[in-house]
């Protein structure tokens, strides 16, 4: 490929980058599929105290589904392979569903999002840009990593949330078997297992997301 058009290239993947960012932060997100359903949807039967702790929640769920758009775009943009980023924006796109679901639950609860959704966007997409530099190995790597800490991290919210509210149990229960998809498909595609201090770091920083926005 030319030099010239190679540039162009990266301008114009640059821009479109920008501008998914800009409508992960603020539009409100379109799902190519329909929200997870339980049969008991129709019939929540929900205190006031148990719909705040599903707000909340859900709140942190989408928080980390705002990180997962920047982490996916800072990674497609800065790999090299026309593969790996076809890989990056399908698991994107998918997570783009996850996305809208979380944010029609807050909806629907009569609920917000994070007021730091822009700061958690920045963040993510500096951190899978990092990720990205490292190599591809390495970045697919983090994707595994990533995924595996919020399979975690939503199992334990299957643990926390209402046994009645059964709408964002479904959103979860579903998330978590897609997580845990992309997981074994970046680690099938050749990931490199990070050192030991990256992981923890990692936790650590999810863990101060998760608490932030559980409130703000």
């Amino acid at each position: 490929m030319p030099a010239q058009t190679f540039a162009r290239s990266r301008l114009d993947q640059f821009l479109a980058s920008i501008d998914h960012g800009l409508r992960t932060t603020f539009a409100s997100p379109q799902s190519t599929r329909p929200a997870p359903t339980s049969q008991d949807d129709e019939h929540p039967n929900l205190s006031q105290e148990q719909k705040q702790l599903s707000i909340a929640l859900m709140r942190v769920n989408h928080v980390g589904e705002v990180c997962a758009q920047a982490l996916y775009q800072s990674q497609a943009l800065l790999t090299r392979s026309p593969a790996l980023r076809s890989h990056f924006n399908h698991a994107a796109k998918e997570e783009v569903d996850h996305l809208a679901w979380t944010r029609k639950r807050i909806d629907d609860l009569g609920g917000r999002i994070s007021h730091l959704t822009p700061l958690w966007y920045s963040g993510a997409f500096a951190i899978g840009s990092l990720a990205a530099l490292a190599g591809d190995s390495y970045s697919l790597g983090f994707v595994v990593e990533t995924e595996k800490q919020v399979e975690q991290h939503l199992a334990s919210h299957l643990e926390r949330l209402p046994e009645t509210d059964h709408a964002s149990r479904a959103i979860v229960h579903q998330m978590k078997l897609e997580e845990a998809r992309h997981a074994e498909e970046a680690q099938a595609a050749g990931a490199q297992a990070l050192p030991a201090p990256v992981k923890a770091l990692m936790r650590l920083s999810a863990k101060l997301m998760t608490r932030t926005a559980h409130y703000i």
